[in-house]
Protein backbone atom coordinates (compact mmCIF):
# COMPACT_ATOMS: atom_id res chain seq x y z
CA UNK A 1 0.00 0.00 0.00
CA UNK A 2 1.06 3.41 -0.83
CA UNK A 3 0.29 6.40 1.09
CA UNK A 4 1.71 9.82 0.64
CA UNK A 5 1.64 13.63 1.78
CA UNK A 6 2.76 17.06 1.14
CA UNK A 7 2.91 20.71 1.66
CA UNK A 8 4.44 23.79 0.74
CA UNK A 9 4.53 26.99 2.27
CA UNK A 10 5.72 30.56 1.19
CA UNK A 11 7.37 31.24 5.03
CA UNK A 12 7.74 34.56 5.32
CA UNK A 13 8.80 35.24 2.05
CA UNK A 14 6.52 37.18 -0.71
CA UNK A 15 7.04 34.48 -3.24
CA UNK A 16 7.23 30.59 -2.55
CA UNK A 17 9.73 29.32 -4.97
CA UNK A 18 9.51 25.40 -3.81
CA UNK A 19 7.58 23.23 -6.08
CA UNK A 20 6.26 19.85 -5.05
CA UNK A 21 4.71 17.13 -7.00
CA UNK A 22 3.65 13.51 -6.52
CA UNK A 23 2.34 11.14 -9.40
CA UNK A 24 0.92 7.67 -8.82
CA UNK A 25 0.27 4.93 -11.19
CA UNK A 26 -0.77 1.57 -9.98
CA UNK A 27 1.57 0.78 -7.37
CA UNK A 28 4.35 3.06 -8.23
CA UNK A 29 4.53 6.66 -7.09
CA UNK A 30 7.20 9.53 -8.25
CA UNK A 31 7.68 12.46 -5.94
CA UNK A 32 9.23 15.37 -6.97
CA UNK A 33 10.55 18.41 -5.08
CA UNK A 34 12.47 21.88 -6.52
CA UNK A 35 13.67 24.64 -4.79
CA UNK A 36 14.19 27.95 -7.13
CA UNK A 37 17.08 29.62 -5.92
CA UNK A 38 16.56 33.06 -4.66
CA UNK A 39 18.96 35.59 -5.83
CA UNK A 40 18.55 34.70 -9.27
CA UNK A 41 15.47 36.03 -10.55
CA UNK A 42 12.45 33.48 -11.78
CA UNK A 43 13.29 30.46 -9.22
CA UNK A 44 9.40 30.09 -8.82
CA UNK A 45 8.90 29.43 -12.24
CA UNK A 46 12.09 27.24 -12.95
CA UNK A 47 10.96 24.81 -10.20
CA UNK A 48 7.59 25.00 -11.72
CA UNK A 49 8.95 23.78 -15.13
CA UNK A 50 11.71 21.64 -13.75
CA UNK A 51 8.77 18.87 -11.55
CA UNK A 52 6.30 19.41 -14.38
CA UNK A 53 8.51 17.89 -17.33
CA UNK A 54 9.87 15.46 -14.82
CA UNK A 55 6.43 14.66 -13.67
CA UNK A 56 5.50 13.92 -17.34
CA UNK A 57 8.40 12.10 -18.47
CA UNK A 58 8.06 9.68 -15.78
CA UNK A 59 7.01 5.93 -15.69
CA UNK A 60 7.17 3.02 -13.76
CA UNK A 61 10.21 1.12 -13.84
CA UNK A 62 12.57 4.30 -14.38
CA UNK A 63 16.36 3.53 -13.66
CA UNK A 64 18.44 5.92 -12.20
CA UNK A 65 19.48 6.38 -16.38
CA UNK A 66 15.85 7.27 -16.68
CA UNK A 67 15.99 9.89 -13.88
CA UNK A 68 18.94 11.70 -15.44
CA UNK A 69 17.93 11.73 -18.47
CA UNK A 70 14.71 13.55 -17.64
CA UNK A 71 16.77 16.07 -15.23
CA UNK A 72 18.63 16.87 -18.34
CA UNK A 73 16.02 17.85 -20.29
CA UNK A 74 14.56 19.81 -17.58
CA UNK A 75 17.78 21.58 -17.19
CA UNK A 76 18.36 22.37 -20.72
CA UNK A 77 14.51 23.70 -20.47
CA UNK A 78 15.44 25.96 -17.73
CA UNK A 79 18.49 27.41 -19.35
CA UNK A 80 16.09 27.89 -22.23
CA UNK A 81 13.95 30.25 -20.28
CA UNK A 82 16.66 32.40 -18.85
CA UNK A 83 17.57 35.96 -20.10
CA UNK A 84 20.15 38.40 -19.80
CA UNK A 85 18.19 39.58 -16.87
CA UNK A 86 16.81 36.30 -15.48
CA UNK A 87 19.67 33.38 -14.80
CA UNK A 88 16.97 31.50 -13.59
CA UNK A 89 17.94 28.25 -11.35
CA UNK A 90 16.33 25.55 -9.46
CA UNK A 91 17.44 22.62 -7.06
CA UNK A 92 15.51 19.34 -7.99
CA UNK A 93 14.62 16.01 -5.80
CA UNK A 94 13.24 12.72 -7.29
CA UNK A 95 12.21 9.50 -5.73
CA UNK A 96 10.83 7.04 -8.02
CA UNK A 97 9.58 3.74 -6.52
CA UNK A 98 8.38 0.26 -7.83
CA UNK A 99 8.08 -2.74 -6.33
CA UNK A 100 11.58 -4.22 -6.22
CA UNK A 101 13.01 -0.61 -7.98
CA UNK A 102 13.69 2.59 -5.89
CA UNK A 103 15.90 5.31 -7.50
CA UNK A 104 16.86 8.73 -6.86
CA UNK A 105 17.50 12.12 -8.48
CA UNK A 106 19.22 15.06 -7.49
CA UNK A 107 21.30 18.36 -7.89
CA UNK A 108 21.46 21.04 -4.80
CA UNK A 109 20.47 21.36 -1.18
CA UNK A 110 16.92 19.59 -1.80
CA UNK A 111 17.10 16.48 0.31
CA UNK A 112 16.19 12.71 0.40
CA UNK A 113 15.15 10.75 3.36
CA UNK A 114 14.99 7.34 3.08
CA UNK A 115 13.71 5.06 6.69
CA UNK A 116 13.06 1.35 7.07
CA UNK A 117 10.86 1.09 9.86
CA UNK A 118 11.38 4.20 11.94
CA UNK A 119 15.38 4.22 11.57
CA UNK A 120 17.02 6.52 9.26
CA UNK A 121 18.69 4.60 6.70
CA UNK A 122 19.89 6.52 3.75
CA UNK A 123 20.31 10.46 3.44
CA UNK A 124 21.24 12.48 -0.08
CA UNK A 125 24.53 14.49 0.97
CA UNK A 126 23.93 18.72 -0.44
CA UNK A 127 25.56 19.85 -3.09
CA UNK A 128 27.14 22.82 -1.18
CA UNK A 129 30.25 24.02 -0.20
CA UNK A 130 29.55 23.46 3.46
CA UNK A 131 29.17 19.67 2.39
CA UNK A 132 32.17 20.00 0.77
CA UNK A 133 33.82 21.07 4.40
CA UNK A 134 32.01 18.26 6.34
CA UNK A 135 33.81 15.84 4.16
CA UNK A 136 36.85 17.63 4.11
CA UNK A 137 36.48 17.38 7.93
CA UNK A 138 36.25 21.16 8.59
CA UNK A 139 33.30 21.10 10.24
CA UNK A 140 30.70 18.70 11.68
CA UNK A 141 27.56 17.43 9.43
CA UNK A 142 25.27 19.58 12.11
CA UNK A 143 27.19 22.61 11.29
CA UNK A 144 25.76 22.46 8.06
CA UNK A 145 22.44 23.98 8.68
CA UNK A 146 23.89 27.32 9.56
CA UNK A 147 27.52 27.47 7.97
CA UNK A 148 28.58 30.26 6.63
CA UNK A 149 28.99 29.06 3.16
CA UNK A 150 25.65 26.87 3.18
CA UNK A 151 23.92 28.89 0.33
CA UNK A 152 26.51 28.48 -1.85
CA UNK A 153 24.78 25.47 -4.29
CA UNK A 154 27.79 23.82 -6.44
CA UNK A 155 24.81 21.45 -8.58
CA UNK A 156 21.46 22.92 -10.14
CA UNK A 157 19.33 23.06 -12.78
CA UNK A 158 20.01 25.89 -14.97
CA UNK A 159 23.72 26.63 -14.24
CA UNK A 160 26.12 26.99 -16.51
CA UNK A 161 27.34 23.35 -18.26
CA UNK A 162 25.38 19.93 -18.17
CA UNK A 163 23.10 19.26 -15.09
CA UNK A 164 25.15 16.49 -12.97
CA UNK A 165 22.36 15.38 -10.94
CA UNK A 166 23.56 12.67 -8.44
CA UNK A 167 21.46 9.48 -9.32
CA UNK A 168 21.64 6.07 -7.73
CA UNK A 169 19.48 3.02 -6.32
CA UNK A 170 18.24 2.29 -2.86
CA UNK A 171 18.34 -0.97 -1.11
CA UNK A 172 15.10 -1.14 1.28
CA UNK A 173 14.85 -3.61 3.59
CA UNK A 174 11.68 -6.00 3.89
CA UNK A 175 8.31 -4.41 5.96
CA UNK A 176 7.63 -0.62 6.16
CA UNK A 177 9.46 1.90 4.52
CA UNK A 178 9.25 5.64 4.42
CA UNK A 179 10.49 8.23 2.24
CA UNK A 180 10.95 12.18 2.93
CA UNK A 181 12.36 14.79 0.12
CA UNK A 182 11.95 18.45 1.31
CA UNK A 183 13.94 21.56 0.94
CA UNK A 184 16.59 23.67 2.86
CA UNK A 185 13.99 25.62 4.29
CA UNK A 186 12.64 22.48 5.66
CA UNK A 187 15.64 20.32 7.08
CA UNK A 188 17.06 23.74 8.50
CA UNK A 189 15.11 23.15 11.03
CA UNK A 190 13.94 19.98 11.80
CA UNK A 191 16.95 17.34 13.18
CA UNK A 192 16.74 14.11 11.47
CA UNK A 193 16.77 12.25 14.70
CA UNK A 194 13.31 14.18 15.08
CA UNK A 195 12.36 12.84 12.00
CA UNK A 196 12.63 9.00 12.53
CA UNK A 197 11.28 9.98 16.45
CA UNK A 198 8.12 11.68 15.12
CA UNK A 199 8.04 9.02 12.45
CA UNK A 200 7.80 6.70 15.21
CA UNK A 201 4.34 7.99 16.74
CA UNK A 202 2.56 9.39 13.26
CA UNK A 203 -0.08 6.69 11.96
CA UNK A 204 -0.34 8.55 8.64
CA UNK A 205 2.15 10.58 6.40
CA UNK A 206 0.10 13.25 6.61
CA UNK A 207 0.18 13.54 10.11
CA UNK A 208 4.20 13.04 10.00
CA UNK A 209 4.37 16.15 8.20
CA UNK A 210 2.11 18.07 10.56
CA UNK A 211 4.43 17.28 13.78
CA UNK A 212 7.24 17.93 11.56
CA UNK A 213 5.93 21.39 10.63
CA UNK A 214 4.86 22.37 13.80
CA UNK A 215 8.09 21.53 15.02
CA UNK A 216 10.04 23.30 12.01
CA UNK A 217 7.22 26.76 12.69
CA UNK A 218 8.30 26.59 16.38
CA UNK A 219 11.99 27.47 15.28
CA UNK A 220 11.57 29.26 12.39
CA UNK A 221 12.01 33.07 12.18
CA UNK A 222 9.08 34.99 11.07
CA UNK A 223 11.05 35.66 7.56
CA UNK A 224 12.30 32.04 7.04
CA UNK A 225 12.92 30.96 3.49
CA UNK A 226 9.96 28.83 2.02
CA UNK A 227 9.79 25.48 3.48
CA UNK A 228 8.24 22.11 1.58
CA UNK A 229 7.84 18.47 1.93
CA UNK A 230 6.81 15.32 0.77
CA UNK A 231 6.48 12.34 2.50
CA UNK A 232 5.60 8.57 0.88
CA UNK A 233 5.09 5.09 2.67
CA UNK A 234 5.40 2.17 1.87
CA UNK A 235 3.62 -0.85 3.47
Amino acid sequence: MIQYASYSDTGGRMCNEDTVLIRTENDCVCAILADGLGGYGGGDRASQKAAAMISEGWRPGASPDDLAVLCDAAHREVLAMQTADCKMKTTIAVLSYTPGNVCYAYAGDSRLYSFNGVELSWQSKDHSASQIAVMLGQIAPEQIRFHADRNRILRALGQSGASEAETGILTVGEGAKAFLLCSDGFWEYVLEKEMSMLLAIASTPEEWLAQMRELHDSRAPADCDNNTAAAVWID
